[in-house]
């Protein structure tokens, strides 16, 4: 029996259904995604509002603030008596606002040769689109009044801080300069550009829509902090008669430069610096690097026969020799595994201190044999060779001085008279300041305080932030080999020495020569005319108050340290010891400083016997002063005189 299906049960659903139900699901959709989005939504408010406000408060601040940076103010720098040596002044700075310019390549050809810059580049440096341009930064006063004449639109001026050095070219090299931002660059500027420097200030501006700032923010200004003042070691007057002298000889003998250093050696200060060819750190665009390098500390040389006192000073403290004992010096020719060392002229049989009154480098060859290698490299060391002495300025070399394992058979000899090494006039002249002041290798030094002014107080001292007291490396030299080294060096500078030429009337001086031979870089070998000519010594010599360095780089025609170098040491110091108001001292009788003429008869007549000791004050055991001791001697010579330098040194050797 076949069923009937019903008719109403099998009946397919119309079209008007199924459209139903698909805009049914598609409300639902959209809803579910409006409710999920409004969700996400209302959650990020959430998020920002309660845990991101904070973050977000700032954000809209800083789009409708302007922080401005406002520099500080450089400190001065002073010599030691208060002589400005370098300032700041305001000099303006011409800009350009490119929206306010009609006509670019119309007042770029009216600006170009007053700014001696091309008219196309001041175009399209105009044309760059900014809304601010610089032109040219601090430029000359004259050249903006003649832009200010020419009344350009949207052409304006800033004032802004130079640095500025009122005494131009003297102390050039020692000062080095700063930069257009006011940052040290070379020298004590660089040296000390922390301390100079200060701190930046801020204002914060409130900006309108169009980022055009109008109004200082609830008065946010933090004042910039001035840079603290340097006062220098050295003196403007001992700085100048150096610089003049040094000039002087150099153009006299149509040198390739020179370096000239005064110190003073119970303490380190360094009282002028003058090095050539000349510096100007106010026109420093107009110099190359290789001239505002302060050859004083960066370059080293061969000495030469200056280098003398430290194979001296090594023989009598290892008691190797006798001021006294004959020296046979060949006649100025001695054979030394298959080479020849010369004299400049014939020597025969001297006392030691002849050998070195006369410079004889047969007889410096010969007692350095005695010492050997290991003992002479010692003392070199003793002497601050061969390593950086810590002066306050950036640049120091430690010269070229080569382990003894690395000497030729040659090399004993040609070290011990000032060849085969290295070293800067720096070095040498603090050497020869251990010498000076009985045997302590001091740190030379160049700032002597540092101040911070009080902007509030008109005319105010300022307040003493830092003060530096002597500081002692090491002894180099027992007190006693110190005081016959002065009486040797007395030699040099008499009638009978190499150093006549350094006398200064009225007064005692202890030096030594120097006539070295440079390399030829050609030939890898000696030049037979380049040389290096130079005098090194201090006076008075029994009490000194100045150790003064004189170096010539090339000189032309004779070029005898002592006929160059010594002359403009006596000019130095005679003016400078007047300066300082040192008191003359008896002369000294002739023959104490002609002891080869007669010690020969006194050593057979008193055997054992050595020449007439000057009076020193002091015990005969120094022990190291401590920086405490010294601390309290700080104050420079050229302040005080002879009673500040006598009490430097009974400290120095009573300590």
């Amino acid at each position: 029996m076949i069923s009937k299906r019903s008719t109403s049960g099998g009946k397919p659903p119309s079209g008007s259904s199924i459209n139903k139900r698909r805009g049914n699901s598609a409300v639902l959709l959209v809803s579910s995604l409006l409710t999920v989005g409004f969700l996400v939504v209302l959650i990020r408010l959430v998020v920002l509002q309660a845990f991101q406000h904070a973050e977000w408060s700032k954000r809209a601040e800083r789009e409708h603030e302007k922080n401005v940076s406002i520099e500080a103010e450089r400190g001065a720098i002073y010599d030691r008596n208060g002589t400005v040596l370098a300032m700041n002044v305001e000099i303006p700075s011409v800009y350009a606002v490119p929206g306010e310019i009609r006509n670019a390549a119309a007042v770029s050809r009216k600006l170009g040769p007053i700014l001696n810059i091309d008219p196309k580049s001041l175009a399209k440096k105009i044309d760059e689109g900014k809304n601010f341009v610089w032109l040219a930064r601090k430029i000359e006063p004259a050249k903006a009044e003649q832009i200010r004449r020419l009344q350009l639109e949207g052409i304006g001026f800033v004032m802004e801080s130079q640095r500025f050095y009122p005494k131009r070219a003297l102390f050039g090299h020692l000062l080095g300069f700063a930069g257009l931002d006011n940052r040290g660059l070379e020298g004590i500027e660089l040296k000390y550009d922390t301390t100079l420097r200060g701190e930046k200030g801020w204002l914060v501006l409130e900006r309108d829509a169009h980022g055009k700032s109008i109004f200082p923010k609830d008065l946010n200004y933090i004042a910039p902090s001035r840079g603290k003042d340097l006062y220098l070691t050295v003196d403007e007057v001992i700085q100048h008669v150096s610089e003049r002298e040094l000039d002087r000889v150099v153009d006299q003998t149509h040198a390739k430069g020179g370096t000239i250093i005064v110190m003073d050696p119970w303490n380190g200060e360094i009282l002028a610096m003058a090095v050539r060819p000349r510096f100007n750190p106010n026109t420093v665009r107009t110099h190359q690097p290789s001239e505002w390098r302060n050859r004083a500390i960066t370059d080293a040389y061969e000495p030469g026969s200056t280098f003398k006192i430290v194979a001296a000073s090594a023989a009598l403290e290892e008691k190797v020799v006798d001021p006294n004992e004959l020296i046979d010096c060949e006649e100025g020719a001695y054979p030394l595994f298959g080479t020849v060392i010369h004299d400049h002229e014939p020597v025969g049989v001297v006392p030691f201190r002849q050998v070195i009154a006369k410079s004889s480098n047969i007889g410096t060859a010969k007692v350095a044999q005695r010492l050997g290698e290991k003992r002479l490299s010692s003392y070199i060391t003793a002497f601050g060779f061969g390593e950086r002495l810590g002066i306050d300025l950036f640049g120091e070399t430690p010269g070229l001085v080569r382990d003894p394992g690395r000497w030729s058979k040659r090399s004993l000899a040609s070290v011990a008279i000032g060849q085969e090494i290295g070293v800067t006039p720096l070095q040498v002249i603090t050497a020869f300041s251990a010498i000076a002041n009985g045997g302590w290798v001091m740190t030379p030094h160049l700032v002597r305080q540092v101040k911070q002014i009080d902007l509030q107080q008109v005319g105010g001292a300022g307040r003493l932030i830092k003060e530096s007291s002597p500081q002692v490396r090491r002894r180099a030299v027992s007190e006693g080999t110190a005081r016959e080294m002065v009486r040797i060096l007395e030699g040099v500078v008499s009638k009978s020495g190499t150093g006549v030429k350094a006398t200064i009337p009225g007064y005692t001086v202890a030096g030594k020569t120097g006539t070295a031979q440079k390399i030829d870089p050609a030939t890898g070998r000696y030049s037979a005319h380049d040389f290096v000519s130079s005098f090194v010594g201090f006076a008075p010599a029994e009490d000194p108050a100045v150790a003064i360095l004189v170096m010539v780089d090339e000189p032309e025609g004779e070029a005898w340290g002592g006929s160059v170098a010594a002359p403009v040491f006596s000019a130095i110091g005679r003016e400078v010891l007047h300066y300082l108001k040192v008191p003359p001292h008896p002369p000294v009788a002739e023959q104490v400083l002609t002891a080869s003429l007669n010690v020969q008869d006194e050593a057979e007549s008193h055997p054992g016997s050595r020449s007439p000791k000057r009076r020193f004050t002091g015990a005969a055991a120094p022990k190291r002063p401590t920086a405490a001791s010294l601390l309290n001697v700080s104050s420079a010579v050229a302040s005080n005189g002879l009673a500040t330098r006598r009490t430097q040194r009974e400290l120095l050797e009573t300590e």
